[in-house]
């Protein structure tokens, strides 16, 4: 998969538009719009960054989900 798309996955798997997807993770609106558009590419590292946290972040609202119904 290409960055681009990748970038755009990630985002939308948050359910958070461009805006609200680079208010929480601090990056520049014109940098994820750019990722997005492929002209220019999010580093590895980034992207496996970005992955690994939204996927934690999940499970952590998961769990807090579960004992909330206790």
């Amino acid at each position: 998969m290409n960055h681009s798309k990748k970038i755009k996955e990630l985002r939308e798997s948050t359910g958070m538009n461009r805006r609200e997807f680079c208010d929480y993770f601090q990056i520049p609106y014109r940098t994820v719009t750019e990722w997005e558009r492929d002209n220019r590419h999010a580093p590895e590292y980034v992207l496996r960054l970005l992955e690994y946290y939204i996927r934690t972040e999940k499970l952590v609202n998961e769990k807090a989900g579960d004992n909330t119904d206790e």
